[in-house]
């Protein structure tokens, strides 16, 4: 793995997901390696938890020293202070939404993160197919971010290539999530700096 993260050194981050079997249909890894990865990633960590009991784990990713923590607003029953304990620890505090979850209900409280997390795919495994059918839950959140002069990030994680990324970011998406897209490459760096540049020409104004 170490070597692995090596070749993405391009990134802004490394999305990390952390996944209980229970939360999703899949298991991955836990603190520990979480820890080990940060230690040796040359790039920040984005940890996305795919997890049950957020409340109660996700603060301790920010301690190990993660960049990032993503919380799925399905497994929290207080995302607003979960959030503000993520950002006092020093961590970005995000929320992620499953495809089947209304975005609308997080409107009054988008200032209390830092990043949302719109699935473009059911979350638990990668390498699946982009969900285009997501971009009017994405249109809708990026309108009322405008309207509230948000400065959140809005971040698609799922199928994102090169041949789906603009379309997510002329939806108002501007944090990509590429797994297969990247190190499926042969030159991983050069899958980066493609995708950036056809997500920032396409990316809403």
């Amino acid at each position: 793995m170490q070597a692995e993260l090596q070749r993405i050194a391009a990134a802004d981050f490394v999305h990390v997901d952390v996944m209980d079997n229970h939360f999703v249909p899949n298991l991955t890894f836990g603190p520990q390696m979480v820890e080990r990865i940060h230690a040796t990633s040359p790039v920040p960590l984005d940890v996305h938890l795919m997890i049950d009991d957020v409340d109660r784990w996700a603060p301790g990713y920010a301690e190990i020293g993660a960049a990032s923590v993503t919380f799925h607003t399905e497994a929290t029953t207080e995302p607003v202070a979960l959030a503000r304990r993520l950002r006092s620890i020093g961590s970005r505090a995000g929320i992620a939404l499953k495809p089947g979850t209304p975005v609308e209900p997080l409107f009054e409280i988008i200032d209390e993160f830092d990043q949302i997390l719109v699935m473009t795919v059911e979350p638990g495994f990668g390498g699946q197919s982009f969900m285009a059918d997501m971009m009017p839950k994405l249109r809708a959140l990026a309108d009322e971010c405008h309207r509230r002069g948000s400065s959140v990030w809005l971040q698609v994680d799922g199928g994102i290539s090169a041949s789906t990324i603009a379309q997510a970011a002329a939806a108002g998406a501007d944090t990509f999530v590429a797994g297969s897209a990247v190190f499926g490459a042969e030159n991983p760096d050069s899958a980066i700096s493609s995708l950036r540049s056809l997500g920032a020409h396409a990316h809403r104004h």
